[in-house]
């Protein structure tokens, strides 16, 4: 629960939970209070003037008599409160990732210049394309992939994401699609990388993006030792993770040597890859799809969630709890609470 001003109050993920130890402390403070006010009625019903006693509680305003013990009941929560803090509460945060490898891998097949998305797929792609490098976050290293016939790396990851994004307006379609080529020069890329800025805390995450709109045809079957499915095999033995983007729709043609020949996108084979990796599938049959599908991405890989400490909000409650006690205290019973 996020409060304006105050911030999370979370009651999960202690850092220090043997602190909640002191609330046995406060309950028997309380037990303490409680004893001492029954013995101090008692001392006064034994010893008083019972005829005086009843004028001088008759005389007293009701609403203090009934509020009397407010500032005891806030003194209580506000220790309550501060003992939560102590434990040390923590919350999830995102963060962007300060170290991490994105290759983005295109199909340029020849089926990406039908026209079934305006103003064609490959213009489309490279318009969301350049968005998306663009939007990453600057501790992210971007890589560029294209493939038809065969796979050519583009450019090797790096932080100048403005780099990749011209390299994008240079993308031209070519025939055939071989997606397994695409997703092993990626893997290279990556494994080039790791061996240069592993170090101490290890490679850094790898996360390929791979948008397609069809059909692997090189080579005809996907298990084969070039296949995609032997290559997104390979990304899972290395612990990278593919996302894969159907882009285009069913109904899309191209025009080859004077004949229409259809190009429909194949959704079944890139939600396969994706799987093998424990990535996630999307499907895109727009500019407007496209660009929202990138930017979904952006937001996975672009950010980490970690537990940040959540002890200064209960703090800042506790302390007001307490100041509003002995506020109480003093209006109510002109004296501090206790």
């Amino acid at each position: 629960m996020e409060i304006p001003f105050i911030g999370p109050l979370t009651l999960s993920g202690f850092s220090s939970g043997w602190f909640f130890l002191y609330l046995i402390a406060v309950v028997g403070a309380v037990a303490i209070y409680l004893l001492l006010r029954k013995a101090r009625r008692k001392r006064v019903l034994r010893f008083a003037n019972t005829e005086l006693l009843e004028q001088v509680v008759a005389a007293r305003p009701k609403t203090r008599s009934r509020w009397r013990h407010l500032p005891a009941v806030l003194l209580v929560v506000s220790l309550v409160f501060l003992t939560t803090a102590m434990a040390g509460p923590t919350h999830d945060i995102r963060i962007p990732r300060n170290r991490a490898v994105v290759m983005l891998v295109i199909d340029v097949s020849e089926s990406m210049i039908a026209t079934d998305v305006k103003p064609s797929r490959i213009e489309a792609a490279k318009s969301a394309g350049k968005t998306f490098v663009k939007g990453l976050t600057n501790g992210i290293s971007v890589g560029l992939v294209q493939f038809s016939s065969s796979a050519t790396m583009l450019v090797a990851p790096t932080s100048d994401h403005d780099v990749v994004a011209r390299t994008i307006d240079t993308l031209e379609p070519s025939p055939r699609t071989a997606t397994g080529e695409g997703i092993f020069t990626a893997l290279q890329a990556i494994a080039t990388l790791d061996a240069v800025m592993g170090g101490g805390d290890g490679p850094p995450p790898a996360h390929i993006v791979l948008m397609s709109d069809g059909k692997e045809t090189v080579p005809a079957d996907p298990n084969d030792p070039r296949g995609a499915l032997t290559a997104a095999r390979a990304a899972k033995d290395q612990d990278v993770v593919i996302s894969t983007i159907s882009f285009g729709t069913p109904s899309g043609v191209i025009t080859y040597e004077g004949q229409e020949v259809p190009v429909p996108t194949d959704d079944l084979s890139l939600q396969k890859i994706a799987k093998v990796t424990g990535g996630e599938s999307f499907r895109a049959e727009t500019l407007d799809q496209l660009t929202r599908v990138y930017a979904n991405l952006q937001e996975q890989i672009g950010y980490q969630t970690i537990r940040g400490d959540a002890s200064g909000s209960w703090t800042r409650v506790g302390f007001f709890v307490l100041v509003v006690a002995l506020f109480a205290g003093l209006r109510i019973n002109n004296r501090l609470p206790g």
